[in-house]
């Protein structure tokens, strides 16, 4: 049977249009060819920033991951805007777009997504000094948000519900600087993803979420749309691997595992105590951690998450001094008066380092440091046995994503009667860990002017100077 006319040319036509021309390169063929991935991203604590090691950022990460797999290198570019980033990617300038777009039915009419790698959603934010808004209907102030973001175009859906309803779309600005305007009441409100107010929020310690405005949304990298699926289903395939190996979580764990449950009246008292406490022993931090070898205001942290930088701090159990030191802790880093916060910090610096040093080679940044903190609180050989856990939960020992699951076990008498130390309240390092990581993320943005700190209130705080 003979195919019509009609067939005959649809068929010659896809051939023509949608398959790559013979004697051709296919897209990802040229990228190998070229020696460089070209992504477009955002500067933000989402995506992509300069850390004081370098590059830093969940979407920098994955980026560098894929073009390490393709073996080429990895050409970052930083619009100034939002529109200007979606421009690079429908005038097909960039390969990939990996900025911690949402997946909506608008853009997908434009760009072609990978798979999905991250929930967020989207929530109204506002400043805790004024009053609390209980739905768009009844805003009393300003809505600003990113031009042509997935805020907008949710709004804009909104408005066949609410006709009434108007905001400000602002073209110039990224979506933390205007948390930062609601946080410093230039204006009132604001719209972000969740995954964004969580990070941003440890800084902005004002700003609180009024409610949410969507469902959960699904993040993913944007492609130009084409007629060459090989750089699309090479995305594909990359992200089925870093899942499947667990990688993705890892990733994710590292950039927000430690900010869900962070305290923010701790922090609150955290940035006084930066202003009016940390100059007197700043000198003592970076002095102790220079001849260990580590970032000093890793030290800091734990100092904090220690005494809050109280010199005269001691515990029921008789531990003293900032770096709450024990007597054979002590006696072994060679301190001989532990309210003494000069000998106190380098002894703290000192047992850290010795600890981060016992920790198996195996275990790489930044998994050494968050183990080496575990076994400076619980003890090494707890964290050991817990490590003995997670090998016959069948994870991976070496990695703190499964081992801060352990930890809590050895409480449990299934568990610990196991183990050749026996109990531990192993709930303690995982708090103690994930407060330190937080902390130190709040140091490193203030020293190095990311952020300004802002006076907080006495009244407002409502809690004694003591803490």
């Amino acid at each position: 049977m003979f195919l019509s006319l009609a067939v005959v040319i649809a068929c010659i036509i896809f051939v023509f249009n949608y398959l790559p021309k013979l004697g051709s390169d296919s897209l990802l063929e040229q990228i190998k060819k070229d020696g460089q991935l070209i992504v477009v991203t955002r500067n933000s604590p989402t995506t992509y920033y300069e850390d004081v090691d370098g590059p830093a950022g969940l979407e920098y990460e994955m980026a560098k991951l894929f073009a390490e797999e393709l073996g080429v290198e990895l050409t970052l570019v930083i619009p100034e805007t939002f529109d200007d980033l979606l421009e690079q990617i429908s005038s097909n300038r960039v390969h990939i777009a990996a900025a911690g777009l949402t997946i909506t039915k608008d853009r997908e009419k434009i760009f072609q997504f990978g798979p999905a790698y991250q929930e967020i959603t989207e929530q109204l934010v506002y400043n805790i000094a004024n009053r609390r808004p209980r739905n768009l209907a009844k805003l009393d102030g300003t809505l600003e948000v990113v031009a042509n973001s997935s805020h907008e175009e949710r709004l804009k859906y909104l408005t066949e519900v609410i006709p009434d309803l108007s905001w400000k779309a602002n073209h110039e600005m990224e979506s933390e600087e205007l948390l930062q305007m609601v946080s410093d009441n230039i204006i009132e409100y604001t719209i972000a993803d969740s995954n964004e107010l969580s990070l941003n929020q440890r800084f902005l310690i004002n700003l609180r979420v009024a409610f949410d405005t969507s469902e959960p949304q699904m993040l993913a990298w944007a492609m130009p749309k084409s007629n060459d699926y090989s750089l699309y289903h090479a995305v594909q395939n990359f992200f089925k691997k870093i899942e499947e190996n667990g990688e993705l979580t890892r990733l994710i764990e590292r950039n927000y595992g430690h900010v869900d449950d962070f305290d923010y009246v701790g922090t609150k008292i955290f940035m006084r105590h930066i202003e009016t406490r940390l100059p007197a022993y700043q000198d003592f931090f970076e002095e102790a951690a220079e001849r260990q070898g580590v970032d000093w205001r890793m030290v800091a942290a734990m100092g904090y998450q220690e005494s809050h930088w109280d010199p005269d701090a001691v515990s029921p159990t008789g531990v003293r001094g900032i770096m709450m030191l024990t007597l054979k802790t002590a006696k072994d880093m060679k301190v001989k008066n532990r309210l003494d916060p000069e000998s106190s910090i380098s002894g703290g610096a000192k047992y850290f380092k010795k600890t981060l040093d016992r920790i198996h080679e195996d275990i790489t940044e930044p998994d050494n440091y968050w183990m080496a903190m575990a076994a400076y609180n619980v003890g090494y050989y707890h964290l050991q046995d817990a490590r003995i856990i997670t090998r016959k939960l069948n994870k991976d020992p070496n990695r703190w994503i499964d081992v801060r699951e352990s930890l809590p076990l050895l409480a449990k008498k299934k568990w610990y009667k196991q183990t050749r130390y026996g109990y531990a309240r192993g709930w303690e390092p995982v708090r103690y860990v994930e407060n330190i990581r937080s902390y130190y993320d709040i140091l490193k943005w203030v020293d190095d002017g990311s952020i300004e700190l802002t006076p907080v209130p006495e009244e407002f705080l409502m809690i004694p100077n003591s803490l």
